[in-house]
């Protein structure tokens, strides 16, 4: 669109009728050109005439060329419609209901390696890693998993285990564990062994091909700058890895730490530093699996070949099953959702993938619980997400259930109501055993009085606000009815603590682990382990919203078991996407 005339006074206001008025049937943005580059012209902003690109432009538009052949959302053509065409009371389209929010996610934690740790990857040489001592602290394995390079621990890091051994705490189970391990160590290594270094694959750790090295001496005179006090036991490590770059130029001298300071001071004095990152699960969680898949738009001209079907009586249920076979078929896996939602009108397809043998799948087609008749304790699922949810937790062969999803995407009330149904009316299970981690968001507020299960009711307000809404019977029965209804419900769910599970086993119980991305991944097998004949297992969780320190999105529990647990035949995960609790909280998580 071409600019208005300029006044011909300063401070003069324009009037009127010297507005450029837009042409019928032309709109002010253009197409975008499928030419070639080149000889796509520039239009003047001044003169609205178009005049040849320059190479600068040129050069621009060349880099930004794929852009030009990606199609409009409605499959036509890319330019947009005018005001003229779309009447003068034209309006921004409405969000579409079927489709999901956008998820937000928390910025991800890019693990940069230094410029010393990249030089000795180019060049092939092996790097020595001087361990903090909250890595070890963090993951007592962690000596193993450095591959090929020498781990070297400082006398103040086996001083802070030593400080940190005592209690009942993770952080002092792991600080004895890693004790253990260094004893079982150099068990039978003498003294001159220990300064030429131990191995570290003598316990069984094939993977581990380095060497362990201890501070067998002191250092000699000051290293660090005046400023920094010596007796602090990071400046006595970052003096360590000082004089050790000193004795061994040749070698790249890396110290790893979870403590953001501590790199910070490192990187400071000129030293490398990095994060400790063997624990991620994965560097991106946006590449977290999600359960769902959508199949292509061509799919069934692709697969419909040979194509069987037929129908099984399953849990009561008269299921129906495809067999087809093709070529999208392997980047699938065992009960994986995958829909199919074509735009002609025609009736959208939502399956479970059952079977995958090569090239051929068995999909069994979906329970439609969004229905009033397939209503869970007077639930219905509502979006898309929700009803493969419900397909996961209303089976009984699914021993193992993961459900993620941002705040009011309803998972623990779906879970709730999955449990009542199985309990109370199929008597599937004995009774529903809530759990959690207690982290507190703000500051903590002291003991709490009573029993394990009224010490842990504070923290199960979401579990006792979805009981509310599941509670509501109908008027008929009086206030008589519903307090016998709720005191019924009341005694088949049981709040447990994280603190009294190590040894315990569940039989024929509805385990739900609320909060579960607050789990870290070997807390997160003692629960699953729990689990004894006809136990069900539900982890819910959030993994943008993690309050334990040192856990990440990458390294926490719930992304743990979701990745390891994808593609077993008795397991499932949903990603919800959609938030279902109010138009006030979807507009608070969109815009906050």
């Amino acid at each position: 669109m071409p600019l208005p005339k300029m006044p011909t006074k300063p401070a003069t206001l324009l009037p009127v009728n010297e507005y450029p008025k837009a042409e019928p049937g032309k709109s002010p943005v253009r197409a975008l050109a499928a030419a070639p580059v080149a000889a796509d012209p520039v239009e003047d902003l001044i003169s609205g005439k178009a005049v040849p690109a320059s190479k600068s432009s040129r050069a621009r538009k060349g880099k930004a060329a794929p852009l030009a052949a990606v199609p409009s959302p409605q499959g036509e053509s890319a330019t947009w419609p005018t005001r003229a065409e779309t009447g003068t009371n034209a309006r921004l389209k409405e969000t579409d209901q079927d489709e999901p929010h956008p998820a937000k996610h928390k910025p991800v934690e890019v693990t940069v390696k230094s410029s010393t740790s990249r030089k000795a990857d180019r060049s092939g040489k092996t790097k020595v890693f001087v361990l903090d001592t909250n890595v070890l602290m963090h993951d007592p394995t962690s000596l193993f998993r450095f591959e090929e390079h020498d781990v070297y621990l400082p006398m103040m890091t086996l001083e802070e285990l030593d400080d940190h051994k005592k209690g009942m705490s993770e952080v002092a189970r792991n600080a004895r564990q890693v004790s253990r391990t260094l004893d079982a160590l150099i068990a039978d290594i003498d003294d001159d062994g220990i300064e030429a270094g131990i191995e570290l694959a003598k316990l069984g750790n094939k993977d581990a091909k380095g060497r362990l090295f201890f501070q067998t001496k002191l250092q000699s005179g000051p290293l660090l700058p005046e400023g920094l006090p010596v007796g602090k036991a990071d400046n006595q490590i970052l003096g360590v890895v000082k004089a050790l770059a000193a004795e061994q130029p040749e070698r790249a001298i890396v110290l790893v730490s979870k403590d953001i300071n501590m790199r910070i001071k490192a990187r400071a004095l000129g030293l490398p530093a990095e994060d400790y990152f063997n624990d991620h699960v994965l560097e991106d969680t946006d590449l977290l699996y999600s359960g769902i898949v959508q199949l292509p738009d061509d799919f069934w001209d692709k697969h419909s070949k040979n194509m069987e079907s037929w129908q099984e009586n399953k849990n009561g249920n008269n299921a129906t099953f495809y067999r087809v076979n093709g070529p999208f078929i392997p980047s699938l896996l065992t009960n994986q959702f995958v829909f199919l939602e074509p735009s002609g009108g025609e009736a959208p397809m939502y399956a479970q993938v059952k079977e995958i043998n090569g090239k051929t799948a068995v999909f069994q087609v979906l329970r439609d619980y969004s229905h009033t008749k397939n209503s869970v304790w007077g639930i219905t699922a509502r979006n898309r997400e929700q009803n493969f949810a419900l397909n996961l937790l209303m089976n009984p062969e699914c021993d193992f259930v993961t459900l993620l999803g941002q705040a009011g995407t309803g998972k623990t009330l779906l879970a709730l109501a999955a449990g009542l149904a199985q309990v109370l009316e199929t008597k599937l299970y004995n009774e529903i055993i809530v759990t959690r981690v207690t982290v507190p968001v703000g500051e903590d507020i002291g003991f709490l009085p009573g029993t394990e299960e009224e010490k842990m009711s504070p923290w199960m307000g979401a579990f006792d606000d979805n009981l509310e809404v599941l509670n509501k019977s109908d008027s008929d029965a009086g206030d008589w009815g519903r307090a016998a209804t709720q005191d019924l419900i009341r005694s088949r769910i049981k709040i447990k603590s994280l603190n009294f599970m190590r040894g315990r086993t569940f039989v024929n119980k509805f385990l739900i682990i609320d909060e579960a991305q607050n789990l870290t991944p070997k807390q997160m097998k003692t629960l699953v382990t729990r689990a004894g004949p006809g136990t069900k297992i539900l982890c819910l969780g959030n993994i943008a919203q993690i309050d334990t320190p040192y856990l990440t999105e990458g390294s926490s529990g719930l992304t743990y078991v979701v990745d390891r647990f994808k593609g077993w035949s008795h397991s499932g995960h949903v990603t919800l996407a959609r938030g279902e609790r109010s138009r006030l909280a979807d507009h608070a998580s969109d815009v906050l």
